[in-house]
């Protein structure tokens, strides 16, 4: 029975060892724990629209950038004296040629709410946790502020130079921009501070397959245009017990019951080509089979069908999509109704003007009753920025290096970022961070929002990497 014990204590030992040198050998290096001790400071920061400070956590990178060498000079935060809490950090690392235009690297510091209540752990504190690091904000967006906080640091310490400028811009107000959003209100009073030859925005990861392995690199580049329209149906109304042909509702309904069942046209651009034709070579047989229909000239409506059903996201990258999110009518059980109105959220290709839609919804539902008109702030149309070899070659340079024979696939974002606004001002801006999800996703918006932690770093390598190329090409 001893020589059990002892059996099982040496047994004990020798595991202890061994996890303890691998222990040491996952110890973060001086520089990664500097790193995961920004990324921590940041998220921790509140930067809710409810009780958070944008300014708050935008100080705190500033002191961080201040006291690795950058001058305090060179950085500014920026705000309107009606919304002191909604900070804007710009800071500038300056490059030895003049003439060069600076990159922007850009990303918002403002997160979604979040109730302590709904999630397994308080939103609003780190936790690393079997490989993933979870909080409000552990990806979108504090994930790529973090990094190119961190990057700019990096890049002051070890005395680097680069060609251009490079511009770091941590904003406010993606999340609510009907409230306010710093990219707007910048482009709009302050256009300097955001003005480069291009920007890295947040719009694009990457894809890992079952196993874990990094099959797909995004760059984004576009992305749909954001409208909503309302519907309305009106009648003078009267008792329920006199129905008459012209009830509201029913007019509304079966309008909305055509709009449904409706597609918009295939109509795929440069981009969204060269992603089918991308996801094409990685997909299963029948899967590829139906993108490569998809791509001919005249798109198989059938195999579009499939793909949609696999994928919605496949469905809203191809064509215009326009969907009924909100009804509201009626004012009384026993009454005929005498206004009903719905909400339809369209998300529009680029180069479709918001007029063309708005004409397409009335036809599709064919009745004179129901008016069609746009609500909220217009849509803001904006060009494709090019996806030239200048842009695509340090992508695949540095992805080589970290994930060797990984696809690199151009996508058209199908929601919005704040690209939209220095798109149209003319500043190019792509969606890129080298950070790989798995099929779920990151959960962002949502509950318990998480991203793996190698997923970060290696993302933080890709960008520290390929801004450095940017950052000394010509042009």
């Amino acid at each position: 029975m001893r020589a059990v014990v002892r059996s099982l204590s040496l047994s004990a030992a020798v595991a202890a060892a061994m996890f303890a040198g691998q222990g040491r050998a996952q110890t973060p290096s001086a520089d990664e724990a500097a790193f995961r001790d920004l990324y921590k400071q940041l998220v921790e920061i509140n930067t809710t629209r409810s009780v958070g400070s944008c300014t708050k956590a935008a100080e705190a990178m500033q002191a961080r950038l201040v006291a690795a060498g950058i001058p305090k000079s060179d950085t500014q935060i920026l705000a309107p004296p009606e919304r002191p809490q909604d900070g804007a950090l710009i800071a500038v690392l300056h490059g030895h040629d003049k003439l060069a235009k600076p990159i922007l690297l850009l990303a918002h510091i403002d997160v979604v709410e979040a109730k302590r209540e709904d999630w397994e752990r308080d939103p609003f504190k780190l936790v690393e946790e079997n490989g993933w690091f979870y909080a409000r904000g552990a990806s979108d967006d504090k994930a790529m502020a973090s990094v190119f906080a961190d990057s700019l640091i990096r890049y002051k310490k070890e005395g680097f130079v680069p060609r251009r400028d490079i511009k770091l811009a941590l904003t406010c107000g993606e999340e609510t921009p009907d409230v306010f959003n710093s990219v707007k209100w910048l482009t709009q009073t302050k256009p300097e501070a955001l003005s480069a030859a291009f920007a890295l925005n947040e719009g694009a990861g990457g894809e890992l397959d079952k196993s874990g392995k990094p099959v797909a690199l995004q760059i984004q580049a576009g992305e749909k245009v954001y409208q909503d329209f309302k519907l309305e149906a009106s009648d003078v109304g009267g008792h329920s017990s006199r129905p008459t042909k012209n009830n509201p509702i029913a007019h509304l309904s079966a309008g909305l019951a055509k709009l449904s069942a409706y597609n918009f046209p295939i109509a795929l651009n440069p981009v969204t080509r060269g992603y089918f034709e991308a996801q094409a070579k990685t997909a299963s047989p029948e899967v590829a089979a139906d993108m490569r229909a998809v791509l001919a000239a005249k798109p198989d409506e059938a195999a579009a069908e499939r793909l949609w059903a696999i994928n919605p996201g496949w469905n809203g990258t191809m064509r215009t999509t326009c969907v009924v999110t909100q009804i509201d009518g009626g004012h009384a059980p026993n009454a005929l109704p005498q206004h009903v109105s719905a909400n339809v959220n369209c998300r529009i290709l680029p180069g479709v003007p918001v007029a063309e839609v708005q004409k397409q919804i009335a036809g599709v539902m064919g009745d004179d009753k129901i008016t069609v008109k746009p609500t909220g702030e217009p849509g803001l149309p904006s060009p494709l920025p090019p996806l030239s070899e200048q842009m695509m070659e340090p992508v695949r340079k540095v992805a080589e290096t970290l994930w060797p024979g990984v696809a690199i696939v151009p996508t058209q974002s199908t929601g919005a970022t704040d690209g939209r606004f220095l798109n149209a001002t003319g500043v190019p801006t792509y969606g890129l961070s080298g950070m790989f999800h798995d099929a779920e996703g990151s959960r962002a918006h949502g509950l318990n929002e998480r991203i793996r932690v190698k997923s970060l770093l290696d993302g933080r390598k890709f960008l520290y990497e390929v801004v450095k190329i940017y950052a000394n090409s010509p042009g």
